[in-house]
């Protein structure tokens, strides 16, 4: 079943009334611990939004104490589409935010200017994620995320992170679930930031649950929520999940149909992306070639380095060339599609690297030679 053949479970109504009353009594507890809403775009953060939002309408202006920080992280990396989505989406939240005068702000995170996917891979010569070696996942979505979670508990001595993680959601979300889930309780540590609870309070909603409770009611943002569904149906895919800790990581470039990174190589084969494509959005075409392309060059040994950046001999970084021959496919292609791929600050930064190791290596070359017995 899906999010267009939905069917109302019969307790589902009950079920809605209880997480919406709990969350508002949470949301009106006697203190102004900030409240963290997780949004990856996807319909279960989508959902944990929207009760938000109600609660916070809910309450009288006089009570409304606690302020709410909606994150949300940018790869920079993000499918085109998908992007355009989620960036409308927190227009739309922001608007709805201040028009109606409520206490809710939008941050959207990006990584550390030099710990970028195109700097790493392109400048590093870092080889393209894998199952092994998912250096992506840290860099791009836990550390960003993590520094807005750490200043805002710093900021209020302690937090209240809310997910849209649910037990259904895959077998590996329910053992995180489970793992950090006290029963009973509505509130548990976090198991990396000290001073922030977590809270999922659809946590035991089932996906069609989430679909109908979505299609039955418009976001209290204003809008509706059909650009979200036309979006899951034109993706073939759920969305990669917001991410806040290295448990989470397995999500990310998952056997499952999601979507995310354009440039994910984690996964064999992006389905998500060739939805997208086979739905008539043929300007994404060249992406997906250039996606299959990293992965090919980066388990090709001529194009790596046999010295790793240890200096211990082994299969290392991508070479010059090779970096040097992507970088130019990359700007092809987004002069091609006119789409940004990759900004003008990444390329300065990736070829400052390029510089930076052939004054390493230049170095390392002197040395040897002075150490060269004489003749």
């Amino acid at each position: 079943m899906n999010q267009t053949q939905s069917k109302l479970r019969a307790d589902l109504p009950q079920d809605m009334r209880d997480i919406r009353a709990e969350v508002l009594d949470e949301y009106q507890q006697p203190h102004d611990k900030p409240w963290i809403v997780g949004f990856s775009g996807g319909k279960d953060s989508t959902l944990v939004l929207q009760v938000v939002f109600e609660a916070v309408l809910r309450t009288p202006p006089s009570e409304r104490r606690r302020k709410v920080v909606v994150t949300c992280n940018d790869t920079m990396v993000e499918s085109p589409i998908v992007d355009r989505f989620v960036n409308a989406t927190l227009d739309s939240v922001r608007a709805g935010a201040e028009a109606l005068k409520l206490p809710i702000e939008v941050v959207q995170t990006r990584p550390d200017p030099d710990q970028t996917f195109w700097v790493n891979l392109l400048g590093r010569g870092y080889p393209a994620p894998n199952r092994t070696f998912r250096w992506c996942t840290d860099r791009m979505k836990i550390r960003p995320t993590s520094l807005v979670i750490d200043s805002i508990v710093k900021e209020g001595g302690e937090a209240i992170l809310l997910l849209g993680a649910r037990r259904q959601e895959s077998a590996a979300r329910a053992k995180v679930v489970a793992k950090y889930s006290t029963k009973g309780q509505r509130l548990n540590k976090h198991n990396d930031v000290p001073g922030c609870w977590v809270y999922r309070p659809i946590v035991e909603l089932s996906t069609d649950d989430v679909w109908f409770v979505l299609s039955a009611a418009r976001p209290p943002w204003g809008g509706s929520h059909r650009g979200l569904v036309a979006l899951y149906k034109t993706a073939s895919g759920g969305e990669c999940p917001y991410v806040t800790s290295k448990d989470d990581a397995p999500s990310c470039g998952s056997n499952s149909a999601r979507f995310g990174c354009w440039t994910c190589t984690v996964v064999e084969k992006d389905a998500s992306l060739e939805g997208l494509i086979d739905m008539g959005m043929e300007e994404l075409e060249p992406l997906y070639e250039f996606r299959n392309r990293l992965k090919e060059v980066s388990g090709t040994s001529k194009y790596r380095s046999k010295m790793r950046r240890t200096g211990q001999a082994g299969l290392g970084p991508l070479t010059y060339e090779a970096r040097e021959m992507l970088l130019t496919e990359l700007l092809d292609i987004q002069e091609e599609t006119e789409l940004v791929l990759i900004s003008k600050d990444e390329e300065r930064r990736v070829r400052d690297w390029w510089l930076r190791d052939q004054s390493t290596d230049a170095k390392r070359s002197a040395e040897a030679t002075l150490l060269q017995p004489l003749n």
